[in-house]
């Protein structure tokens, strides 16, 4: 990794995690400030384009913008949403996250990252920054530990834990009457070789919200 200081992940020593783990509540408290400045003056919530735009000036002046992903690993793989790099070390897996599900604003994404650590605190991801994909497309800079898996989850382990967890099967989608999980399929669902389910890459819509109706306009599952 370079010296430029628009590029400074911090080591993953006890002050690194306290930072990074800062980075998603600072983000989101800017995100969500720049919301309500559109919304005062335009009465509209239909800002996330704005948003992506202040949100990497906010990095840069931050530090948190990285100009090469490929200084922290290599390129693996494309999903709906994500651009994955694995870490030259094996331990970590990196995402490039447009923000396609959060529709016309970035709250849903925000959120999403609280639930998801919340529900799934084994594969919980962390906002490290904020960079480019290939498509030169702002993204959410993730990580996530990689997991050793011993195979893909099948469909009924992944109903099962969720029925475990307060979950019931709603149509394409899973809901405990608060949030709705979608894409809780086998290939974003590991079997641990410790037997343990990981949860690697759901989306998460609070209920009642229309994340059905974003799911289906967005996703390549639902075309």
């Amino acid at each position: 990794m370079n010296n430029d200081d628009t590029q400074r992940i911090p080591p993953q020593g006890d002050n690194g995690k306290d930072e990074v783990g800062s980075l998603l509540a600072a983000a989101s408290d800017f995100a969500r400030g720049v919301l309500e400045s559109v919304q005062a003056l335009a009465g509209t919530t239909s800002c996330k384009g704005v948003q992506i735009a202040r949100l990497k000036d906010w990095a840069i002046a931050h530090h948190c913008w990285v100009e090469d992903v490929d200084t922290l690993g290599t390129f693996s793989d494309r999903g709906s949403e994500n651009e994955v790099y694995a870490s030259y070390d094996s331990t970590l897996v990196y995402k490039l996250n447009d923000f396609r599900y959060s529709d016309d604003n970035l709250t849903p994404f925000f959120e999403r990252m609280k639930v998801h650590n919340s529900l799934f605190p084994d594969c919980a991801y962390t906002l490290l920054g904020f960079a480019e994909n290939r498509d030169s497309q702002v993204c959410a800079l993730l990580s996530q530990p990689f997991i050793v898996s011993e195979r893909e989850a099948t469909q009924q382990e992944i109903d099962d834990e969720l029925e475990r967890i307060g979950f019931h099967k709603e149509m394409d989608y899973f809901t405990n009457g608060d949030y709705d999980i979608f894409d809780a399929v086998p290939n974003n669902v590991l079997m641990g070789s410790d037997g343990h389910l990981y949860f690697i890459d759901t989306i998460i819509f609070a209920s009642g919200t229309g994340g059905q109706d974003t799911y289906q306009s967005y996703s390549p599952r639902a075309k």
